[in-house]
């Protein structure tokens, strides 16, 4: 049974690999197969080796049909291609927690009925400003009946190697459309609340943080007590998630296994020993039914109350599921392994979301638990005091226990960490050691216990919760600020993270297990490893898809730079936190050799100042004046000027715009002043003109055309109607042109005319938002490669 539910998380895991999914009729047949050989094999005596394999074969093509069913089902309500923008009215109910931010709000709607066809759930923004229009947002909460009008478009995220799939998140959150809510005057509140459990679960939530965050106003840690009773991450600062993930202890700020546990834990004890005194009457109710059933039951419940509260994370449903099936098991008198608890959990969570493989939360909860398991389980032995243990003698075991197991699962998790995230924590243990203790026995009590309390009990309760948490905090920023505190290397292939695994399972291996140290020595590969680089005179060009916006990688053999640092996408939000950066430490490179921003515009210039404080940066190159921010913050900052030139690895760079003189034009628009950088490789070049415009390339032209020759181009300003003047593309002469834009931008770009105009001249065209992150490999050729179609999934809004 346990590799059968193991080769169904398997099969599960495989589909969601898929380029496309397999049609209903293969789907069929391969369950009607599966099917039949377990029928006959129930008749046909066979060893148990082949009953093995045919149980996790078994499992691997029912996870992988039902994966495949599901996601059928999922993908099927579609907005139509020609409602894309347009005004819808739409009528529905708030169906989950909104967040409001210093913008407006964001909620999950699901909508009753439309003027045009639309999936049965959406996502929304509503915001106070659009253009030129600033209106209110008003208060929404949770199971509230809205008309609305709304203009929508499918489901669509940037797509980029090591990127968030944010297309993935949406099918798992049946979420088949995203948009805003329009400025309209039929916009208004049809009913106060809408009776289901879904909404009165997410009203319920809504008053808690509402409670929270009245009792704590304006203090900096109030969305971490938030996390901890109603498991609403956003309220977090991304500063403080550095902090908490440079330490290891992000898997704490929020409702996990552990902290369910224990409140399942109290609450079962409790029913426990009440229901042994029959609530204190003369009832006899254990002689009815058994204290330890009635416990059980107690804590499944709350359990599965506390994380209807977390928002159902894998964490969480993992905890829930395993002490259901261990309540079950009580109540029907069955006893069990809990290897089966376990495999039973993930079963029951692959079962009712397949897509739970594609998270890493998914990969290190589970990972956690079974390598305690291993490592621990039939290894402890009963003391041999005939007497039971002291206090002081209890508090050393269980002393013992707690270190060897945060032995155990740091260790442990070091493989898949790495193959996670590319980094793994080096405070950790030191860290938990102190962050476990404080958070799950002091903080979470008191914040569960504070956000329930009467106002004049709440508020003090809760401060004392948050004062608890800055101090940690303190401490935490203390851990995070030693120079070796996290490990960084690049994201391993598969075979390699296997071979580390292996390694890892040796080191933990029971005692008198022969040279359990060498296990240690299959981490060398993995943590010794360098970013892969081109070979000598070759260069490597990733145009990132970074929406409206540009931002490009340049790597030689011994150098890199990146060329514009992409888009703002909101005051906490840009591309270099969101894009360049987990790049970048997903390849292990940790320095950049320089930075070039063409102008100050914030679609190129966004994410430079992120970029900066994260990844230190040799020299900025720009056309900024001195007292920008971003001139400020780099080590060194240079205007751009034409004539400027260096040789990387071979590589000639070249800057050929904007002259010198023109810095003294103060009436100059930026996008006319943008740094116009030319590279050439193994005489294959690439052209990189920012967002110069049709006066700046008849400069070009003017001083001197032969120099712009160029293999591949940039387009200039994205391709608007300004710019990529006929005569500048004759110029040129690119085989190919990458046009860095935004999906559905407002701009509009590339301009038809323009998209056109290249197309006329028999010039090959990329664009990011269809195609994602362009790669391309200067060699004796060009290679180009798009990532949607290496890394394509079934999802790809295509």
């Amino acid at each position: 049974m346990r590799l059968a539910l193991i080769g169904f998380a398997s099969g599960a895991a495989g589909l969601q690999m898929q380029a496309s999914l397999p049609s209903l009729a293969v789907m069929g047949a391969v369950t009607a197969g599966v099917v039949a050989v377990l029928v006959l094999l129930r008749w046909v005596r066979y060893v148990r080796g082949v009953r093995v394999a045919v149980a996790l074969l078994a499992g691997v093509a029912l996870g992988f049909v039902w994966a495949a069913w599901l996601a059928h089902l999922a993908l099927t309500p579609q907005l139509a291609v020609a409602d894309e923008g347009r005004d819808i009215t739409v009528v529905g109910t708030i169906d989950n927690l909104p967040y409001r931010f210093a913008q407006g709000v964001r909620f999950n709607f699901a909508v009753e009925s439309a003027d045009v066809a639309v999936p049965p759930r959406i996502a929304l923004s509503w915001y106070s400003g659009y253009r030129d229009q600033v209106s209110d947002v008003p208060e929404v909460r949770p199971g509230e009946r809205w008309q609305l009008t709304v203009r929508l478009q499918r489901p669509h995220g940037n797509a980029n190697p090591y990127g968030f799939d944010y297309e993935a998140w949406l099918l798992e959150q049946h979420l088949r459309a995203t948009g805003y809510v329009r400025m309209a005057r039929d916009n208004r509140r049809l009913d106060g609340f809408v009776v289901s459990a879904g909404n009165v679960v997410e009203r319920s939530r809504a008053a808690l943080r509402e409670r929270i965050l009245a009792a704590l106003p304006g203090k900096p840690y109030a969305g971490v007590i938030v996390a901890l009773v109603v498991g609403d991450q956003r309220g977090i600062d991304q500063t403080d998630w550095q902090v908490f993930n440079r330490t290891g202890i992000g898997h704490l700020i929020s409702i996990s296994g552990l902290h369910i546990t224990m409140v399942a834990g109290l609450f079962a004890l409790l029913a426990f020993n009440l229901w042994r005194r029959s609530f204190f009457t003369r009832a006899q109710w254990p002689l009815r039914l058994p204290a330890q059933k009635v416990a059980a039951l107690a804590g499944a419940t709350v359990a599965l109350l506390y994380v209807l509260l977390a928002g159902f994370g894998v964490p969480a449903q993992r905890t829930l599921y395993m002490l259901m099936v261990v309540a079950a098991a009580l109540w029907l008198n069955r006893l069990t392994s809990i290897s089966h608890v376990l495999c039973t959990a993930l079963g029951v969570v692959v079962l009712l979301d397949p897509w739970a493989v594609l998270w890493p939360g998914f990969w290190l909860s589970f990972g956690a638990v079974a390598i305690i398991l291993y490592a621990t389980l039939g290894r402890t032995t009963p003391g041999s005091h005939a007497l039971p243990p002291t206090a002081r003698e209890h508090f050393r075991q269980t002393l013992r226990v707690g270190v060897h197991t945060q032995y155990v699962v740091t260790l442990g998790l070091v493989p898949i960490t790495l193959l996670l995230f590319g980094q793994v924590s080096l405070i950790s243990p030191l860290a938990n050691a102190v962050a476990i203790p404080l958070i799950s026995l002091v903080v979470t009590p008191l914040a569960l216990v504070g956000s329930m309390l009467p106002q004049t009990l709440c508020v003090p309760v809760l401060g004392l919760a948050h004062w608890l948490v800055a101090v940690l905090a303190d401490c935490l920023h203390w851990f995070s600020a030693i120079r070796y505190a996290v490990w960084r290397a690049p994201m391993p292939p598969f075979w390699l993270f296997c071979w580390a695994m292996l390694g890892t399972l040796w080191l933990l291996a029971p005692r008198g297990w022969p040279a359990r140290w060498l296990g240690l020595a299959t981490w060398i590969p993995l943590l010794a490893a360098e970013p892969s680089h081109p070979s000598p005179g070759r260069m490597t060009v990733t145009a990132f898809d970074v929406g409206q916006g540009m931002a490009l990688l340049i790597e030689t053999r011994h150098h890199r730079l990146l060329y514009d640092a992409g888009p703002t996408y909101s005051p906490e939000s840009n591309a270099g936190n969101r894009i360049v950066l987990p790049y970048l430490r997903a390849r292990g490179i940790g320095a950049l050799d320089g930075l070039i921003v063409s102008h100050s515009d914030v679609d190129h210039s966004g994410g430079a100042l992120t970029i900066l404080d994260g990844m230190p940066t040799g020299w900025v190159l720009s056309s900024l004046s001195p007292q920008h921010a971003i001139a400020r913050a780099a080590r060194q900052h240079v205007h751009c000027a034409a004539g400027q030139h260096w040789i990387w690895d071979g590589i000639r760079f070249e800057i050929l715009h904007p002259l010198s003189s023109s810095y003294a034009d103060a009436a100059l628009k930026p996008n006319a002043r943008g740094c116009t950088l030319k590279i050439t490789a193994n005489g294959k070049s690439i052209l990189l003109p920012g967002d110069i415009e049709a006066a700046q390339e008849a400069q070009l032209l003017a001083r001197d055309a032969a120099r712009l020759r160029a293999d591949v181009l940039l387009a200039p300003h994205h391709g608007s109607g300004t710019s990529s003047s006929h005569g500048f593309l004759l110029a040129v002469k690119p085989q190919a042109a990458i046009f860095q834009v935004g999906h559905r931008n407002r701009y509009r770009h590339p301009k038809q005319e323009v998209y056109d105009r290249y197309g006329a001249m028999q010039i090959q065209r990329y664009r990011t938002d269809q195609l994602g992150a362009i790669t391309l490999e200067f060699g004796e050729t060009i290679e180009v490669s798009a990532y949607r179609a290496t890394s394509a999934r079934y999802w790809d809004g295509r």
